[in-house]
């Protein structure tokens, strides 16, 4: 496709410079009338004279022109010109004449020989890669190849001769001591040999373990009263006897129980009171006073009492009175818009009557409780005090 591209203005061109070679070629030529003997006009104007002359002017331009159209003619009337379109030329209206007129119509030459084959061009750069076909459809499978016909068996070869036995061969140096090799299996039972004689007598034993005493004999006459004998020997353990019948059922024993739990329903508590813990979780036994906020011992021994407490804005100091005494305190300091928990576990002995609450100090009073955060105080009796009715 670039070959056909350049090939066509190389022709064109080619057409051009021929053109202006045979135009550049062309000599002034002056035409003149032999029978009157006078010169032509230059530029080949026609003169006003008969209609005679005329004819003979354009007679003797065709012969010129036919003359000029052979290839031997060209190389004498214009010279040898240069056809190659490739190389440098000019073109001056000064240095040829147009040998044809207004008056007359234009005579076609003979066609020129084909001039020589120009030189071939520089070889154009390479295009760039073109876009990759799509892969071409997979053809159908061929058909299966025929099975091949089984060759023939061949004959069976000859057993050779048997070779000659060699000599014996020189001994071999001995060999390094094996290892011990694993014990074998036991092997077949042997049949029973034929009983021996009676052997010799041996030696006596060694003397024999006391034996069991045998079954007591029938009772005899009763005899005198002896003498007081000294203390016999302890006797074996009788037998286990058979098991009993099964007795009543008795009667539950009754343990006593106390516990209680309660939550804190209003926020920052007065000072210096009983707290009271007025949302209550658990209070089966009574024992609990959510009017007062404390506990009232009804079973004496040994209790479980816990708080867990949130504390905001303000400092709180905590204390836990039993037998109207501060017993334990606590402090968590806390400002501005700061929250935090304070929690207590202890173990205390108490008596029937004895009373337990919580407390809060003057300007301490920071216990908090809110939809997202609870107060809560709880206590349990672990177990009752020992008396002659109740045991643990």
């Amino acid at each position: 496709m670039w070959m056909f591209s350049w090939l066509c203005p190389i022709l064109i061109i080619l057409a051009i410079a021929g053109m202006n070679t045979i135009a550049k070629t062309t000599p002034y030529t002056k035409f003149t009338k032999k029978s009157e003997r006078r010169e032509m006009p230059k530029g080949l104007k026609p003169s006003s004279g008969p209609p005679p002359e005329e004819e003979t002017l354009f007679t003797e331009m065709a012969e010129m022109a036919e003359s000029i159209t052979k290839p031997s003619a060209l190389d004498s009337v214009f010279g040898t010109g240069t056809l190659f379109p490739f190389e440098n030329f000019t073109l001056d209206t000064a240095d040829f004449f147009l040998n044809c007129c207004d008056c007359c119509s234009p005579v076609p030459g003979q066609k020129g020989e084909p001039g020589e084959t120009g030189q071939p061009g520089a070889k154009g750069e390479t295009g760039n890669l073109g876009i990759p076909g799509p892969p071409g459809v997979v053809g159908p499978q061929g058909p299966k190849g025929y099975k091949g016909e089984k060759g023939e068996m061949g004959d069976k070869g000859y057993c050779g001769d048997s070779g000659e036995r060699g000599g014996k061969g020189q001994k071999g140096e001995v060999g390094m001591k094996g290892e011990k090799g694993s014990k074998g299996d036991s092997g077949m039972e042997g049949k029973s040999g034929h009983s021996g004689l009676p052997g010799a007598k041996g030696d006596p034993g060694v003397k024999g373990e006391k034996g069991e005493l045998g079954p007591p004999g029938l009772l005899g006459p009763t005899g005198p009263k002896g003498d007081t004998g000294s203390k016999g020997v302890r006797g074996p353990i009788g037998k286990k006897g058979f098991r009993g019948f099964k007795g009543s059922k008795g009667e539950v024993a009754r343990v006593p129980r106390s516990a209680f739990s309660a939550a804190l329903s209003k926020p920052f508590p007065p000072p210096n009171i009983p707290i009271k813990f007025e949302k209550v979780l658990y209070n089966d036994q009574g024992n609990y006073s959510p009017a007062t906020g404390k506990f009232n011992c009804s079973i004496p021994g040994t209790y479980v009492f816990s708080y867990h407490v949130t504390v905001r804005g303000r400092p709180a100091q905590i204390s836990l009175v039993a037998q109207n005494k501060k017993q334990f305190k606590s402090r968590e300091t806390l400002y501005g818009h700061e929250i935090d928990q304070a929690s207590l576990l202890i173990i205390l002995k108490l008596s029937a009557g004895d009373q337990v609450w919580l407390e809060v100090s003057k300007d301490w009073n920071g216990v908090y409780v809110s939809a997202e955060d609870d107060s809560v105080f709880t206590g349990f009796l672990l177990y009752p005090e020992e008396t002659s009715g109740i045991s643990p």
